[in-house]
């Protein structure tokens, strides 16, 4: 995918993760990961509000502890959603920060700062981090950075995407690309065999996460011969909503139960500070037993002045995650299925995100595919930040490097598309069904336009309603509303008789444009899904943005 122009400055390639964010450019013929202020080349997707200031990453963590109500975190996991969403629901009851319902039934951060309360957008806080990379990046560079590649989940809804391009908007960034992440590892890996390799591979990306997991299958052409190597996407499958987070649960409730099983204090589950520090201690116990096969997880004066001390085995680990491990697994049978390809025709397997190091997730893999070594070459934290920053060289224009002048990208779209029909019943008429016509099948590549006829419903209707969807199921009611407008103008005719072409667009970031067309009379309308209900308006972002802004003068 070759940019048309160069554009403005440097573009950098920034992975938004759950837990950790990182940020890459490429300079010097490579891609470079560049540290923080800290000199952590990894950030904690992290802020918390005091009296007079708000912090991000290292410095908010390092107040996470007393301050646990005002730290927001894992962040990535309420953008996009719905309050009323099952995975908000049960991510609410683990976290010590307040989420309210908001307008149009958006979840909404409630704060203390600066002496009031303050209702934050996830938008906001993502536009936090965000802005934390730019200014990382801009240090480095010296340079003013207005351009980006930013990665989400390759199940990123059409919403969850939006809402990470309003992110950036509100951090002063304009997103030339979304990029789904285990693609941008593809990339990264793929530019690494390519100069070493003229064979067309077949790569299996395994992604777990902090709080997301992925999997897809490409197949990687060095083009040889034909001035162009191609990443083509086969398929994809996942969780949105599972990673080391999930693991680290597990994890505070295992302790809880044995600390209330030694103390009898239950009051324990409502003190905030006290499970922030006992996720801290999780945290860092889950990785140790990556390397050994048991620790001890420890805090002093946990809970009304009460030391908690308890060993946990690498075996119990596994034990307590065990559904979660199958469920990593289930997935990567169904993404197998999905592309038709057998699990022997697999020439790598990349591990991708700090959750792979975990010993039973590697064994799991190796077992799968028979003991096949598993691909450790790049670093799993940093490969998608990587593949950003070699797509945000490409898009700037200025790529002369014979590796990546003509690289072509080929992703797909992760979820079914359609729009709600009504079904005819024989001697009866039509009967509306809440009933999903397909357009567009998940695992379709991008970019892409299909067409599909509908017509209406009863007799002389001069106005048909399009109702835009996203999802697996056949029935409207399990799938997501993305937008909805309507087609007016219809001359009279008995019901079924006018033909209507409804056509969906998609774009490479996954933007989807929706038009429908009288084919008798030309009337169209149509509507591009960024302005579902709830995404944020134009002036919110502006908004935003000069508070953003004004923290950076700061």
């Amino acid at each position: 995918m070759a940019a048309s122009k160069v554009v403005d400055g440097p573009v950098i390639g920034i992975d938004l993760g759950t837990t950790y964010s990182c940020v890459a450019v490429w300079r010097h013929d490579r891609s470079e990961v560049i540290a923080n202020d800290q000199g952590n080349r990894l950030t904690p997707s992290c802020v918390v509000f005091t009296d007079d200031e708000s912090l991000v990453g290292d410095a908010a963590v390092n107040q996470a502890a007393f301050n646990p109500t005002n730290t927001i975190f894992e962040v990535k996991r309420l953008i996009g959603r719905r309050f009323r969403d099952n995975s908000v629901q049960e991510d609410i009851k683990l976290w010590p920060f307040k989420v309210v319902a908001g307008r149009q039934d958006r979840p909404t951060i409630v704060v203390q700062h600066e002496g009031k309360e303050r209702q934050l957008m996830p938008e906001e806080i993502s536009s936090m981090v965000l802005a934390k990379m730019r200014e990382t990046a801009e240090v480095y560079l010296g340079k003013t950075v207005k351009n980006a590649v930013v990665t989400v989940p390759v199940y990123f809804s059409n919403s969850q995407r939006q809402a990470t391009i309003d992110a950036g908007a509100i951090a002063g960034l304009n997103i030339l690309h979304i990029i789904n992440e285990p693609t941008a590892a593809a990339l990264a890996y793929g530019l690494e065999k390519m100069p070493v390799s003229n064979q067309r591979r077949t790569v299996l990306v395994f992604d777990l996460g902090g709080g997301t997991f992925d999997v897809s299958i490409l197949e990687i052409d060095p083009g040889v011969g034909m001035g162009k190597g191609v990443f083509e996407v086969k398929a994809i499958a996942g969780d949105t909503h599972l990673g080391g987070a999930d693991f680290d649960n597990e994890m505070v409730e295992y302790s809880l139960r044995e600390f209330i099983r030694k103390h009898g204090k239950m009051d324990i589950k409502s003190n905030h500070k006290a499970l922030r520090r006992l996720r801290t201690a999780c945290e860092r116990a889950k990785r140790i037993l990556s390397f050994t096969s048991q620790t001890r997880i420890e805090v002093d004066s946990l809970h009304e002045g009460i030391d908690f001390s308890t060993s946990i085995t690498r075996s119990r680990f596994e034990e307590l995650n065990k559904h979660l491990f199958s469920k990593c697994m289930e997935a990567l049978d169904k993404c197998l299925q999905d592309a038709k390809i057998d699990r022997r025709s697999i020439h790598d397997v990349v591990l991708v995100g700090g959750s792979t190091r975990i010993p039973k997730v590697q064994s799991m893999l190796r077992d799968f595919f028979d003991g096949k070594e598993l691909c450790r070459s790049i670093n799993p934290d940093e490969a998608v930040a990587y593949g950003a920053a070699i797509q945000a060289f490409i898009l700037s224009g200025e790529a002369s490097d014979g590796r990546l002048l003509d690289m072509l990208l080929r992703d797909v779209t992760p979820l079914s598309l359609g729009f709600r029909v009504a079904t005819p019943t024989i001697g009866m008429g039509p009967t509306i069904y809440d009933v999903m016509e397909t357009v567009i099948p998940r695992n379709t590549a991008i970019p892409v336009k299909k067409t599909k006829g509908c017509s209406t419903l009863v007799d002389n209707q001069d106005v048909i309603p399009i109702k835009v969807y996203e999802g697996e199921s056949k029935s409207t009611r399990d799938n997501n509303l993305l937008g909805e407008f309507l087609l007016s103008g219809i001359p009279p005719a008995p019901w079924g008789v006018p033909k209507i072409d409804v056509t969906f667009d998609i774009d490479a970031n996954g933007v989807l444009n929706v038009s429908a067309k009288d084919m008798t009379t030309g009337s169209t309308n149509n509507i591009t899904i960024t302005n579902h209900s709830g995404r944020l308006r134009k002036e919110e972002i502006e908004r935003m943005a000069l508070q953003v802004e004004r923290h950076r003068g700061n």
